[in-house]
């Protein structure tokens, strides 16, 4: 595949970045040895793969939610300056 200047001006415009002339041509040499190496992995023998979406296993590392403090209603609110109907109360920010 040969990356033409319309490649580059597309792909600048996607990731929203303006580039001078030399950075055109530097980004053209880059990608189009990116493609040539991609066709490189494109010959190899492939069928006999299976598809993977992780190298390695993935598991869940999270603990389950448990809770381990009670309501404690009081103890919260007593460090509060103000507090009404038992929750904190806070000056009004929005007109």
């Amino acid at each position: 595949m040969i990356i033409t200047d319309e490649t580059i001006k597309y792909v600048s415009a996607l990731a929203k970045l303006e580039l001078t002339e030399e950075e055109k041509e530097k980004a053209k040499k880059d990608l189009g040895s990116i493609i040539s190496y991609m066709e490189i992995i494109n010959e190899l023998d492939t069928d006999q793969v299976e598809p993977l979406s992780h190298v390695f296993p993935v598991k869940n590392v999270f603990r389950d939610d448990v809770v381990v403090n009670g309501p404690d209603r009081e103890n919260i609110l007593s460090n509060a300056p103000e507090t009404k109907d038992g929750c904190f109360k806070v000056p009004k920010t929005v007109e």
